[in-house]
């Protein structure tokens, strides 16, 4: 079943027979501590938003779009069409690798420049688009906003998490340690479910990050590859 706002505390209350205003008051804190909870723990495409912002000439750094918590990828939108996927480095690798900042050219690295910002390395030659893939917070579970991606898509997990949440707050560490561990299953099933959308089907991982996108055990994984690297020995 899907849960909606109130139909989690409905249920936290029906579950935990306990309908003391003290429980009741409580369950905003806790519906925001399980969303906190489940958003840091979960790995899940369901989390990632697309958006495009625009670099600036002669402009090193620019903004990370609202509600950033980890950038996936950026791609630099070139003015013939094409795209360039930037790559990750460190902001020190940056300083070293363009150290004249009024120096222009087709960016190629970007770095984190704090929490909300980004630096591009070369300095952007001209004004352009840059495509983000982010990872985002959903927005939270109010009165006013009854549905989320992790009601929708995660109803077990953010009512296990709730409890948790519930139980702590009662004082009741039996009950917390049941609750704890459907939580943590439901996460482990919902991890898998992540790991089955970055797969394929082909012999070799299509991925560079062939440990996100294989069907293969680590021991599997580790054995094919000697058995590759000995046949071109």
């Amino acid at each position: 079943m899907s849960f909606t706002y109130q139909t989690l505390k409905t249920q936290a209350i029906a579950v935990a027979e306990d309908d003391s205003t003290e429980f009741s008051d409580y369950l905003d804190t806790g519906i925001d501590l399980a969303e906190i909870r489940l958003f840091r723990d979960l790995d899940t495409y369901g989390l990632v938003s697309y958006t495009t912002l625009s670099c600036s000439a002669g402009i090193q750094t620019m903004s990370l779009p609202t509600g950033t918590r980890i950038t996936k990828s950026l791609t630099y939108l070139n003015a013939n069409g094409s795209a360039t996927n930037l790559l990750l480095r460190t902001d020190e690798f940056v300083k070293d690798y363009w150290p004249i900042r009024t120096s222009t050219g087709i960016p190629k690295y970007y770095a984190k420049w704090g929490y909300t910002q980004i630096v591009l390395a070369p300095t952007p030659v001209s004004d352009a688009g840059i495509e983000f893939s982010i990872i985002t917070k959903p927005s939270a579970l109010t009165s006013a906003s009854n549905t989320n991606w992790f009601t929708d898509y995660a109803s077990d997990a953010i009512f296990f998490a709730l409890m948790v949440e519930m139980m702590s707050f009662s004082k009741n560490p039996t009950a917390l340690a049941i609750w704890d561990k459907r939580y943590n299953d439901a996460v482990a099933t919902l991890q898998n479910e992540s790991r089955r959308t970055r797969r394929d089907d082909m012999q070799d991982p299509a991925s560079p990050e062939s440990e996100n996108n294989t069907q293969d055990t680590p021991a599997k994984f580790i054995s094919g590859a000697i058995e590759r690297l000995q046949g071109k020995a």
